[in-house]
């Protein structure tokens, strides 16, 4: 079996330490989303996908973008859809039905359900 995740950092390359180091930066400066839990926060790397991001004990995912804000990164559970909020969103009309009402509750815990009614 392949291994494709890890939170060791010997396995960590140059690029991957990099966006460990700008994760936790903008841990220690900036809030993180509202919808994630900071107890148990570790650094991950998917050795798969290249992502590093922040996960916790609830085994969400807290991802950095380019201008160095933290924003959740969602899975899907039906079909396995990934991706943030907006992306996710783009998508919606054609999820499943168990992927929509997930990703309603989502919405709802973000104080988003708006934007499902008016993207569709």
């Amino acid at each position: 079996m392949i291994e494709s995740y890890t939170e060791d950092l010997s396995k960590f390359g140059y690029r991957e330490k990099a966006i460990a180091n700008d994760l936790i930066q903008a841990l220690n400066n900036k809030k993180t989303p509202d919808d994630f839990d900071l107890s148990g926060v570790k650094v991950a790397f998917n050795m798969m996908s290249g992502y590093v991001f922040l996960t916790n004990d609830e085994y969400q995912v807290c991802m950095i973008d380019d201008e160095n804000n933290l924003y959740s990164f969602y899975t899907l559970m039906y079909e396995g859809l990934e991706g943030d909020f907006d992306e996710l969103l783009e998508q919606y009309e054609d999820m499943h039905p168990q992927d929509q009402e997930q990703f309603r509750d989502i919405a709802k815990n973000i104080g988003k359900e708006e934007e499902i009614k008016c993207n569709i």
